[in-house]
């Protein structure tokens, strides 16, 4: 038989055999004349692959894009079980707003007024690239400034940012100061975020009377919230103690949950009493008080540009007392201690919030030559991914304690080191203790508070440091940082 197709190109003819009959004609094996009426409607024609493939092409050109959405931010399993209730703070007025900065949809402006005369001491970060605020407030200390306004933004460090960054701390300001009715140099001012990029003022400058028409002396959790970057929970702690005959209040507010380490650690605190103290004076208990508190912690042994901590004095609660003269007073005894113990308080509370952590490490360092040399060896320690991991991996792997002794740089005596882990001896002399048994240890390693000791059997000086473990999230969290 013959058949002719057309095409483009013309007719073309092509010849086909003919089949071999005989008798009756057989339908062929698929024909549906030999199919009952069931199987007919069973046997429908396949679709060809290409055409379900350009079916299921349009229908996914029609379906909308759903917005992609960023997981919640979850809590922190270190977390304090109930968050701090801070009374007033005689002399203060705290105010918030959503200025925009970066953040959508949350606070990220805090602004702080206090009464004339407020004294103002602060430490900053040791490092060599710090943002124009902190540059401002050191400024600020240095020609003798009054602690009446202290303006605070997230989202964005302002650091690295050149003169723009500086005509942003110098535009903020000037209008506190206006807002405020005291002098530039009485204004302070702290920014959190992404390092690098430029800061616009203007959204700044507007929040602040925003965040001051609503103002109120017991806005310490808004506070506390405003400031936070990858936190994921408010720091706020509160002491009360006399001065003399006076009772007074110490609160406290703190960010920080990443590129944490000395001196001093992402951190933002701030802390305002009512007590009566010079600014010097306050300077000096101040210094002798992160010691052992903000500079004793570590997240990942990065330090942050815009390392802030700033205390206010008002003085309020102090009128009928006899000034404070010097920082040896008597009177401020249980004032340094509750001072102490509030930074210690706030500064474990970062540590609680490390990002991704989901073990609190505490490591006593002893028998060194000195409290510098303790801190370091601590610090080698908590610094150590291979430590942090292990802690993470709830792995009793103690020698990776005995590396990082050894690479402190610091004097130990390799034959009278001893290690503690969860109170228990798996080293002494410079060995594995005989018969140790990791079972307990292995226990304590599922917990999430992990106690690490360390004797390094050269003298007799000691320190502790805090840190948390590294974990995958860690990674997780500060991958997507700037998105």
């Amino acid at each position: 038989m013959t058949a002719k197709k057309t095409t483009r190109a013309g007719t073309k003819t092509s010849v086909k055999p003919k089949r071999k009959t005989s008798g009756k004609a057989k339908a062929k094996p698929h024909s549906k004349a030999k199919l009952s009426r069931a199987q007919r409607k069973v046997a429908k024609p396949k679709t060809p692959v290409r055409a379900k493939a350009n079916a299921a092409a349009k229908t996914a050109k029609k379906a909308p894009r759903k917005p992609v959405k960023k997981a919640a931010v979850k809590v922190s399993p270190l977390a304090p079980r109930t968050f701090a209730k801070l009374p007033p703070v005689d002399g203060v007025l705290l105010g918030t707003t959503a200025a925009g900065i970066k953040y959508k949809g949350r606070t990220d402006l805090l602004v702080a007024r206090m009464v004339e005369g407020t004294q103002a001491a602060g430490v900053f970060t040791t490092s060599k690239t710090a943002s124009a605020p902190v540059e401002w407030c050191k400024s600020s200390l240095a020609d003798g400034g009054e602690g009446r306004m202290l303006v605070v933004n997230s989202g964005n460090s302002n650091a690295f940012t050149g003169k723009a960054g500086v005509a942003t701390v110098k535009a903020t300001a000037a209008a506190a100061a206006q807002a405020g009715g005291c002098r530039q140099k009485d204004v302070f001012i702290a920014s959190t975020g992404v390092i690098g990029q430029p800061m616009d003022a203007g959204p700044v400058v507007a929040g602040i009377n925003a965040a001051l028409s609503g103002a109120a002396a017991g806005n310490w959790d808004d506070a506390a919230r405003a400031i936070m970057t990858t936190d994921t929970y408010p720091k706020l702690a509160t002491r009360k103690v006399k001065v003399g005959g006076a009772e007074v209040t110490i609160n406290g507010i703190a960010k920080g949950s990443g590129m944490i380490a000395p001196d001093l650690a992402t951190m933002l605190v701030f802390i305002f009493t009512d007590a009566a103290i010079p600014a010097k004076i306050l300077q000096t208990l101040l210094l002798l008080g992160v010691r052992d508190s903000f500079n004793a912690i570590t997240v990942d042994s990065d330090t942050s540009t815009s390392d802030t901590v700033l205390v206010f004095a008002t003085g309020a609660a102090m009128k009928d007392e006899t000034p404070i003269v010097r920082a040896g007073d008597p009177r401020l005894r249980d004032f340094r201690a509750a001072l102490d113990d509030l930074m210690l308080d706030l500064a474990h509370q970062v540590v609680r919030d490390g990002e991704g952590a989901t073990k609190f490490i505490r490591i006593a360092v002893s028998g060194a030559q000195s409290h510098q040399a303790a801190r370091r060896i601590g610090m080698a320690i908590a610094n150590s991914p291979l430590v942090k991991t292990a802690v993470a991996g709830e792995d009793a792997n103690w020698g990776r304690v005995v590396m990082a002794v050894g690479k402190s740089g610091e004097a130990a005596d390799r034959d009278k080191l001893a290690i503690r882990m969860g109170g228990v001896d798996v080293a002494k002399n410079g060995m594995a203790v005989p018969g140790y048994d990791e079972a307990p240890v292995a226990r304590h390693m599922k917990g999430s508070d992990i106690d690490i000791e360390v004797d390094v059997g050269v003298g007799k000086s000691s320190a502790t440091i805090w840190t948390c473990d590294l974990t995958y999230d860690y990674i997780r969290i500060n991958a997507d940082y700037r998105s």
